[in-house]
């Protein structure tokens, strides 16, 4: 009885604790682990709402650029920080894909971190060179299948998560072979799609807007579940043809495993406060993506359905990590 009692106690105690820390953090400057080199498509979005974070904290949120092996150095600095909320790590979706990609992590992507927030979500759009005969998803379908092994598409690499593991997710959905040719960035992808050297990419909507609408290239649907702001007159592919497609290079804020829930909340709840004001979701649209902190409650089943959507992927393409 007495044992019950001391362990009640204690309960009750580190809860007051949490609590006591929750409502006075942050009480000194956060650092922010980006696990890519700066000026990256991470690194931009942290740029964008760590000023605000930071003015709500009345603390200063230090970005700490530790690029490298494909976020894992970072990643793994992140996961044997203290549990304390003052070394946080932001990742995109490669940070699920690495779980099936590379052949071992110095980490466990679901153990040794805590979810706190999504920030944004990024789709990219599907688009052809204007010399395929094709004018929407149905008739690319038809065309890969009459001509199997014959169509090629540009990526900006192995395991990149829409331009290359969201055609191979399009391409297993749809039971067609087209045949991947990987680049080093988007951008000579971009350019050989553009002079006809490849068929098709999936580059970012804000990159390949201006090719689209100068008739450069044929969009052919976005890889979100919605439209774009940025392109409202193009259909999601999950609209067109491909129930339930959906691949999204998203950012996220984690903590390491042991984060305080009350502590985590708070990022979480302030976190939301700063994506709904109004200039940072116009900056954040003009980049090409959205601002979006899903419930926080949803946050750690997203990045495990993640894991296991890109896992089959990854299989089902034979996809081989570049590190």
């Amino acid at each position: 009885m007495k044992h019950s009692i001391v362990i009640a106690a204690t309960t009750l105690t580190l809860a007051a604790s949490a609590t006591t820390s929750a409502q006075t953090y942050p009480a000194r400057p956060v650092r922010l682990i980006v696990p890519f080199a700066a000026g990256g498509p991470v690194d931009t979005v942290s740029r964008l709402f760590a000023p605000r974070l930071a003015e709500i904290w009345g603390q200063q949120l230090v970005i700490d650029n530790r690029g490298g092996a494909n976020s894992m150095i970072g990643s793994e600095l992140a996961a044997r920080a203290a549990p304390d909320g003052y070394t946080l790590l932001i990742v995109s979706a490669g940070f699920a894909i690495n779980v099936s990609l590379q052949p071992k992590l110095p980490y466990d992507t679901v153990r040794d971190f805590t979810p706190i927030s999504t920030v944004a979500f990024g789709p990219g759009i599907l688009v052809t060179h204007p010399s395929l005969p094709v004018r929407n998803l149905k008739e690319l379908i038809a065309l890969a299948k009459a001509k199997p092994g014959q169509l090629t598409y540009g990526s900006s690499g192995a395991g990149a998560p829409t331009s290359h593991l969201g055609m191979e997710l399009l391409k297993t959905t749809a039971g067609v072979d087209i045949v991947h040719v990987p680049y080093k960035s988007m951008a000579p992808a971009l350019t050989d799609i553009l002079g006809g050297q490849v068929q098709m990419g999936i580059p970012t909507i804000n990159v390949a807007v201006q090719h689209v609408r100068s008739g450069r290239l044929r969009a052919i649907g976005v890889t979100s579940r919605t439209r774009s702001p940025i392109m409202p007159d193009v259909p999601p592919l999950a609209d067109v043809g491909m129930p339930g497609y959906e691949a999204n290079n998203w950012t996220l804020v984690l903590g390491p495993a042991g984060l305080p829930a009350a502590i985590a909340e708070k990022i979480h709840a302030d976190m939301s406060k700063v994506l709904q004001v109004q200039d940072i979701r116009e900056r954040f649209t003009a980049a090409g993506m959205e601002a979006r902190a899903l419930p926080h409650a949803q946050v750690a089943p997203h990045v495990r359905s993640e894991i296991a959507k890109w896992a089959k992927v990854v299989k089902a393409s034979g996809a081989k990590s570049n590190q």
